[in-house]
């Protein structure tokens, strides 16, 4: 492939001179259960789904700015992305680690079945929608309307977050240090047990991020919009 250096045990990609389809074919050759590699994507550019549908044990380092959708579908591989991302970073990721040095735009982690996607900064509108089972943890503040109709999986927010938090939740669990504009429909603060927090503490450190998990409240789901009820016609 163009632009590929591959003399040292990491592989080099500048997209300067390779292309993105040819970089995302050359980690989709990758096999499933070969050896882990290293991988370092030069120039990213702001260039849209970069480095999507791995499914393979492999480390990718990318350098720069990212567009729409990188690291979409990820499966096993790390990746870490020095710079912002633009909307739907890690959607629909099934496993694995996405860290994320800078901010992400809206949608960041959207249907994320498992595996955990660390932003660093801040993540816009929409974080977490339709959470399937992904971690996630933002060390920043995230914006309106996150974890809408969110199924599985926890986000921990370090920052704030923004209006109708949780909307239409169902066992997604949200864990919020900082304030929150107001909560959507059918999310409700819940005690905050000491279960919860070690498994914050756990998720933190993880993340590599130092803060306190007491300091943290607790989110869920009132389980009222479960089932329709006539007689509640009103709330839906």
């Amino acid at each position: 492939m163009a632009g590929t250096q591959s003399t040292s045990p990491v592989r080099t990609v500048d997209l300067k001179v390779a292309t993105v389809r040819e970089l995302n074919q050359a980690l989709h050759e990758l096999a499933e259960d070969g050896a882990e590699t290293d991988w370092k994507i030069l120039n990213a550019a702001g260039n849209h789904a970069l480095a999507v549908g791995i499914n393979a044990r492999c480390r990718v380092e990318i350098m720069g700015h990212v567009g729409y959708y990188c690291a979409g579908m990820n499966k096993y591989a790390t990746l870490t992305i020095n710079g912002n991302a633009a909307t739907g970073l890690a959607e629909n990721m099934m496993s694995g680690l996405v860290r994320l040095r800078g901010d992400a735009s809206q949608s960041a982690g959207a249907t994320g079945r498992g595996g955990l996607l660390v932003i660093e900064g801040n993540a816009a509108a929409r974080c977490g929608i339709s959470l399937k089972g992904l971690d996630i943890v933002v060390k920043g503040s995230v914006g309106h309307m996150s974890a809408f109709m969110a199924q599985r999986g926890r986000m921990v927010i370090c920052g704030d977050a923004g209006s109708a938090l949780g909307d239409s939740l169902y066992e997604t669990q949200l864990f919020v240090k900082g304030k929150v504009v107001d909560l959507g429909a059918d999310c409700i603060e819940k005690e905050m047990r000491a279960e919860h927090v070690e498994a914050v503490e756990a998720l933190l450190a993880k993340a590599g991020i130092n803060e306190r998990a007491q300091a943290f409240r607790r989110y869920g789901s009132a389980r009222k919009l479960y089932h329709f009820n006539i007689d509640h016609a009103d709330a839906y």
